[in-house]
C-alpha cells in the first residue's frame, strides 16, 4: 500500500516542501513566487496560494505587497507576569530595537486620562510610536504621561522612554494590563504594514512609579503574526 503522502492534497505537498526550505533559510529570505510554485509543482496558482496562505497563518512567512513572500523572523516570547521593556525583549532575540515617533505633544487630558492617572492638572504628554525590530514594525504604541513630565518631549524618543522616566526620577515598579484581540484598523495597517482587519494583540497598561503614582497609561497594538505572549502559571489543587 502506498504511503499517505501519495493521497495528500497538492497544496499540502507544496506546503511541506516550503517548510523544508524555510528550515534552511534566514529571516526575510525570499520564497518562490506563487506563479513559480504553480509551474514547478504543476498546479494552479490558486493551489499554490493555498499552501503559502497556510504558512502565513502559521506565522512562518509574511507577504510584502508588491515585493513577494519572505521568511518570517521567529516571534519573540514575553512573560505575562513581568514588566519588561520591549526594547529588551527585542535585543534578547538578537535583533536591533528602534522606534519611529508618530506624535509627541502636550495636550489637554481626557476625563478618562485624568481619572486613570490621578491628575491634578488637566494636561498630558502624548507620545505615539511604532516599535521596530530590525526595521520591521512590531507594535503601534500610544502612551500618555502626566503633563508635569513635559521634559519627556526633550528626550530621545527613538530610544527607551522608560529610561528617560528613570532619568527624570520616576523608575517604574509595577503595573497592570488588560489583553484583548482586535482587528487592525486602517491606521494600524498603515503604521504596522499589515492588512486592515488582520489580527492584533492589544495591551492596555497602567504603570506606577516608586511612589505608587500612575505614571504611564498606554495602549500597544502588536502585529499578531510577529509577537507572542508566554504565560507562566501554577495549578491549584482541587
Amino acid at each position: 500500500m502506498s504511503g499517505g503522502t501519495d493521497f495528500a492534497p497538492r497544496y499540502f505537498r507544496i506546503e511541506q516542501a516550503l517548510r523544508r526550505q524555510i528550515a534552511q533559510s534566514q529571516p526575510h529570505d525570499p520564497l518562490p513566487s506563487e506563479p513559480d510554485l504553480a509551474r514547478e509543482h504543476g498546479v494552479s496558482r490558486m493551489t499554490a496560494r493555498a499552501a503559502v496562505t497556510q504558512l502565513v497563518n502559521d506565522g512562518l512567512v509574511y507577504r510584502a505587497p508588491g515585493r513577494g513572500t519572505f521568511v518570517a523572523a521567529p516571534t519573540g516570547p514575553r512573560r505575562a507576569d513581568h514588566l519588561v521593556r520591549l526594547s529588551e525583549e527585542i535585543r534578547k532575540q538578537g535583533r536591533r530595537p528602534s522606534s519611529r515617533v508618530v506624535l509627541a505633544e502636550l495636550r489637554p487630558a481626557t476625563p478618562a486620562e485624568i481619572n486613570r492617572l490621578r491628575l491634578r492638572k488637566s494636561e498630558v504628554v502624548a507620545i505615539h510610536r511604532v516599535r521596530l525590530a530590525d526595521d520591521e514594525p512590531i507594535a503601534f504604541e500610544r502612551a500618555v504621561y502626566p503633563g508635569a513630565l513635559a521634559a519627556l518631549l526633550d528626550a530621545d524618543l527613538t530610544g527607551s522612554v522608560h529610561e528617560a522616566l528613570v532619568d527624570l526620577g520616576h523608575p517604574l515598579v509595577r503595573g497592570s494590563a488588560t489583553l484583548t484581540a482586535q482587528s487592525a484598523t486602517a491606521g494600524d495597517a498603515r503604521e504596522l504594514n499589515v492588512a486592515e482587519g488582520s489580527a492584533l494583540l492589544v495591551e492596555e497598561r497602567l504603570i506606577l512609579d516608586q511612589r505608587q503614582q500612575p505614571i504611564e497609561l498606554s495602549e500597544s497594538r502588536y502585529a499578531g503574526s510577529r509577537y507572542r505572549l508566554d504565560v507562566a502559571f501554577g495549578v491549584e489543587p482541587h
